[in-house]
Formats: C-alpha cells, structure tokens, sequence
C-alpha cells in the first residue's frame, strides 16, 4: 500500500478518535468530578459524613472500575442501542468509554481532593462558609493542579480504550491497525498507527504536565490574598477563638499593628512617661 492509499485512511482514522477520546474524556470529567467530592465529602471526618451514602457510592465505583474494557462493551450493547440508535461506529463507542472512565476519574479526584489542607477547610466553616463555599473555594481551587493530572491520565487511558473499542468496530485507529495491519499483512500502516498514537499521548502528558506544573507555581503566591480574602469576612457567634489558621493570621495582624505603633506588646498601648 502506497502513502498516497494510507494517508486518507490515517486521517479519516485520526479524527474518528480524537472525537471518540474528546466526547468521552469530557463526559467522564462532568460525571466524576462531583463523584470524587462527594467521597471526600461523605467519608467520616468529611463536611458532610454520611456512611452509607459514602460506602454505597464507592462500592458502585469499585465495581464499574473492576471490569474489563470489553466485557463492559458487551454488557452496554442494549443500553448504547437505546441512546445513540447504533452499536458500532465512533458514536457507539462513546457511551461505554464515557460510562468505563467516569469512575475511573472519580477516584482520581478522590485522591487529589483529599490532599488538601484541613486548616483551610476549617478556617472557613468558622467564618460561616456553607459546604458549596468550601468546595468551590477551597477543594477546587487548592487540589486544581493534581486534578489536571488527574484529567490527563484519564485521557491517555481512554486512548487505550478507544484502540480497543476500534478493534470491535468502532472506528479509530485500532480498527486501523487490526483491519488493514494485521488482517490484511500492512505490516507498515500498523507501525505507522503505532507511532501516531504514542506522538498523540505525548503531546496530550506534556500538555498536562505543563498545566499542572504552571497552577501547582501560581499557588503559593494566590495562597496570601486568599486567605485575607478569606479573614475579611464575619466570623459566627462562637467562634472567637477560631481554628489555629485563623488564630495564626489575627497574631500576624496585631503583630504588624503593634510594630506600627511602636509598642512592644500587640494590642496594648504605648506607654507614656511621666514628666517631673
């Protein structure tokens, strides 16, 4: 086979899974990552604890992740022919690869969430911050660069999945690769998808990496402004003394108050001397 014969049937080939891989990872994301806080959430010690909900939810994401890519294709047969009509084509393939990823990310999520800083999370539950405020301004925010990691895996994975899925009709690259390379002996079009494929996941694990180490550099310097951001609000009936956050960042503003004064102790007055 010439290159003049393999080059549409590459790029008809490269389409098909970036929008199989495009369509699923962006599904997977909108799906698992309000899974993944809501492990957070509900495990004990968590803002919201509830241990049935917490056991339930995470036995259902074990047992999605546990199966095999194409034992779920089959099992999903009658549930993809009743969304999208069809059960072959890069169509078909994304309900099981969107449905195989999302709880593979929510754990994912689970993992990076939970490697925020409690004292942050405390600090603003005494200032009166509801459970939404501590998420979206604290969970979110502070776990964004693993989360992008996170997201990055996710995609790299579901290229996997998608050569799978092509190898069962689908389309893509794999169907590709097991159609004309191996069935039909194109020993050089198998290698060539081959390569386009490890080309695609590099530039997607660079790409995230970028991002996350660019967010995971901007962080300690958005930490300040936060957190007086943060101070400025009311705290509630009760809860003068606050967490030791908060506490350390009242002794860092009556120390600077104290300095400007020229007195030795925070929060006292200078004192005067007496003249004879």
């Amino acid at each position: 086979m010439t290159w003049s014969e393999m080059q549409p049937l590459l790029q008809q080939a490269c389409l098909e899974t970036l929008w199989m891989v495009g369509w699923s990872a962006a599904i997977a994301i909108i799906g698992g990552l309000p899974l993944g806080v809501l492990l957070v959430l509900t495990d004990r010690g968590g803002v919201l604890p509830n241990v049935v909900v917490n056991k339930v939810v995470g036995q259902v994401v074990n047992i999605a992740r546990s199966m095999p890519f194409i034992i779920l294709m089959v099992a999903l047969i009658s549930f993809t022919r009743a969304i999208v009509g069809t059960t072959i084509g890069p169509a078909a393939a994304i309900v099981p690869l969107a449905i195989g990823a999302i709880p593979f990310y929510a754990r994912l999520v689970e993992t990076s969430v939970r490697e925020v800083d409690g004292g942050l999370v405390e600090a603003v539950q005494s200032m009166g911050g509801s459970t939404w405020t501590v998420v979206r301004k604290v969970l979110l925010p502070e776990s964004l660069p693993s989360l992008i990691s996170s997201a990055t895996t996710t995609i790299v994975a579901l290229i996997g999945y998608s050569a799978m899925a092509g190898t069962v009709g689908a389309g893509g690259l794999g169907d590709l690769a097991v159609r004309y390379g191996y069935q039909r002996f194109e020993t050089e079009l198998m290698w060539i998808t081959v390569a386009i494929l490890a080309v695609v996941i590099s530039v997607i694990q660079f790409a995230g990496d970028l991002a996350a180490r660019a967010l995971s550099h901007r962080s300690p310097a958005s930490a300040g402004p936060r957190l007086v951001l943060l101070r400025s609000r009311k705290p509630r009936s009760g809860d003068a003394a606050g967490t030791p956050a908060v506490a350390k960042a009242d002794q860092a503003a009556k120390a600077d108050k104290a300095d400007q004064a020229g007195t030795d102790e925070p929060g006292e007055p200078a004192q005067l001397s007496k003249t004879p």
